[in-house]
């Protein structure tokens, strides 16, 4: 049986419109990131890159419509599979960030210590299995369902992980209202604003994985394989909006409250206030 690489006709122009939307995000983002010093959204960026040639595989595989080959298929396959995986990582990440700025480690299920460690792992372990099963799958034309179980096993790590990351985040803010910090209280309007950011993000990545475990344990030939559509909509959508979010509430924020940024000149004081150590010799620990 031959491979089908497409049961459609890609749509050039939705590929198009997504290409200019996440290329441009990407660069803010980039632009936000160096401005500001925020190196942990490194991995958020290299997501957004990931999205942006993803689709430009599709429109490649658009434009050779019938005649499809190997390369751009892979491309578009395998990129935006992985994409949210880097996304995710800078979230995990976004929220030590936001108990270290609000010295609430106490509130938190999992010690500030090992919080971003024990989530990161979790993702690189999904972003490794679903890389695989993209490669096998991409590599073994003949026979696709050796990859596709793999990225199933990877997509439900990366489900299991998110879904203990909001319950951990939804346990933090619950018990911090319980028993709120002094600079909790002082930054309230802060990092609510930032919570918010990460519940609608994360959720998004979350009914994202959610969707596409569906899709592949359905089969290569099952019903949101041949549509076109359950892509743009329940992936390159929400995954667009995710980025969006993120570039509106940007972290950098949290960033210079923690003494470590150089955007939002106006928190200064406060920064000098709540930071642990004087903003010039603070030095971090983390990525």
């Amino acid at each position: 049986m031959n491979f089908i690489f497409y049961y459609y006709t890609p749509s050039a122009a939705a590929a198009g419109i997504f290409i200019v939307l996440f290329g441009i995000s990407t660069l803010l983002h980039l632009y936000q990131l160096v401005g500001t010093r925020s190196w942990f959204m490194i991995p958020f960026f290299i997501g957004g890159i990931l999205e942006t040639i993803g689709y430009i595989g599709r429109l490649l595989s658009a434009e050779q419509s019938p005649n499809f080959t190997t390369g751009p298929y892979a491309m578009q396959s395998a990129l935006l599979l992985i994409a949210p995986a880097f996304l995710a990582a800078s979230i995990y990440m976004t929220l030590g960030r936001i108990i270290r700025m609000l010295h609430a480690d106490k509130q938190s299920v999992i010690g500030l210590r090992w919080l971003t460690k024990i989530f990161v792992t979790g993702d690189v372990l999904s972003f490794l299995m679903q890389a695989s099963g993209a490669g096998l799958m991409v590599s073994d034309t003949s026979d696709a369902s050796t990859g596709e179980h793999v990225i199933i096993g990877g997509l439900f790590v990366q489900i299991i992980f998110f879904g203990f990351f909001l319950i951990t985040a939804l346990i933090f803010q619950k018990r911090l209202a319980k028993n709120p910090t002094s600079e909790s209280v002082e930054m309230s309007r802060v990092w609510r604003r930032h919570m918010a950011a990460l519940y609608v993000s994360s959720t998004f990545i979350f009914v994202r994985s959610i969707l596409r475990v569906v899709e592949y344990i359905q089969g290569y030939n099952g019903y949101l394989m041949k549509h076109e559509a359950f892509i743009y909509i329940f992936d390159a959508l929400l995954m667009f909006i995710t980025m969006e979010v993120l570039q509106f509430i940007h972290p950098s924020q949290i960033n210079c409250i923690l003494g470590r940024g150089d955007r939002y000149s106006d928190q200064v004081v406060m920064t000098r206030k709540f930071s642990p150590v004087p903003m010039e010799l603070e030095v971090s620990s983390e990525v």
